[in-house]
């Protein structure tokens, strides 16, 4: 399968220290460039860990359309990112044997970039767009029949001498990529034929998942190691490899052997300020103002952000979702309250000691 990528740049709130959070689940820079070529990444349903009810569903449904030589229907994939969209889209295609084309909506804002993309297609060609939710509304309507009827309804020419053409194309499957479904236009959500979200990772799957990792990269790490890190990796499989990267090249450095174990581990995580719960200092600095300065709460966005010298929009939608997500912040109409599990937490964590 060949792939033809044009991803593009996705940011990363930063810490405290100014450099890219290392527990966030968007690419770092350093990431996107491996992206390409990132050998972690499962070629098949087998090889995929996790997601086992999505894995059934689009089984079924790569089955049933080679059996009748068809393209797939048309699929999405949303939720929060780091949970493997792209990935699952190169799953399908190796899978369908077929090639893929991966693209981003940034990368499609003129017309001619849809079309340059649909007229080269060959039958059956699967073609992912990540964060489909930001193309503009001309590339959307371009869409619209080629998903559909497979035809692109293009205008030649200019004024009274202009006239529409109609092109057409061969099957094809589109799998669009979203953490925002709802900020999709109504046609453009029901030319999916399926839809179908991934959920954050369990623990259990995500310490499978390391194992693969390091068994990948040439990396013994104990069982315990594993289980601490997948505990410290937010659901995610994009932190969880992120962060055991870092512990193998921590591991090169300062231990002359390849076994990762809990000392090591804990070792790189607290050079990192990475606690036993995933949070980072953006997050402790976040609980910290609400706990020491607040009261725990309730206390509104703005003056958080006004605070802590972020952007609420940053807080509401990067570091406000995970806290909310393990319990330990809750949002009210009167403002943001900590719970007593957050205090807990954060009292056991600060200001040194981070992985007990």
């Amino acid at each position: 399968m060949a792939i033809l990528s044009s991803i593009t740049d996705h940011s990363s709130l930063p810490d405290n220290r100014g450099e890219e959070r290392l527990v966030g689940s968007s690419l770092l820079k350093e990431e996107i460039k491996l992206s390409k070529q990132d050998s972690l990444r499962p070629k098949s349903f087998e090889e995929f860990l996790g997601q086992s009810e999505l894995k059934k569903v689009l089984g079924i449904s790569v089955k049933a359309a080679l059996n009748r030589g068809e393209a797939l229907d048309h699929l999405m994939l949303y939720g929060p990112p780091g949970l493997g969209k792209t990935t699952m889209a190169l799953v399908i295609a190796e899978e369908l044997g077929v090639k893929a084309r991966v693209t981003s909506a940034p990368a499609l804002e003129r017309p001619r970039d849809i079309v340059g993309l649909l007229i080269n297609m060959q039958p059956r060609e699967l073609i992912f767009v990540d964060e489909i939710h930001r193309l503009n509304r001309i590339s959307q309507e371009l869409l619209y029949p080629a998903m559909e009827d497979r035809r692109l309804d293009l205008t030649v020419g200019k004024g009274a001498s202009s006239r529409m053409r109609q092109i057409d194309i061969p099957p094809f499957t589109l799998v669009g990529a979203t953490t925002k479904p709802a900020a999709l236009s109504s046609p453009m959500r029901d030319r999916f034929g399926i839809t179908q979200r991934l959920d954050f990772y369990n623990h259990v799957d995500l310490e499978n998942i390391i194992k693969r990792s390091a068994n990948l990269i040439n990396l013994s790490i104990t069982e315990e190691a594993s289980h601490q890190l997948a505990k410290r990796s937010r659901g995610t499989p994009r932190i969880a490899n992120r962060l055991l990267r870092r512990v193998r090249d921590f591991a090169e450095v300062y231990s002359s052997s390849k076994l990762i174990d809990v000392k090591v581990l804990n070792d790189t995580l607290d050079l990192y300020r990475v606690d036993n719960r995933g949070l980072d200092a953006t997050d402790r600095s976040y609980l910290g103002l609400l706990v020491n300065d607040y009261g725990g709460g309730p206390v509104g966005l703005e003056t958080l952000a006004a605070a802590l010298g972020e952007d609420s929009t940053t807080l509401e939608n990067v570091v406000e979702p995970y806290l909310m997500q393990i319990g330990f912040l809750q949002r009210t109409a009167r403002g943001r309250v900590v719970t007593p599990a957050a205090e807990k937490h954060y009292l056991l964590t600060s200001p040194t000691k981070i992985h007990k």
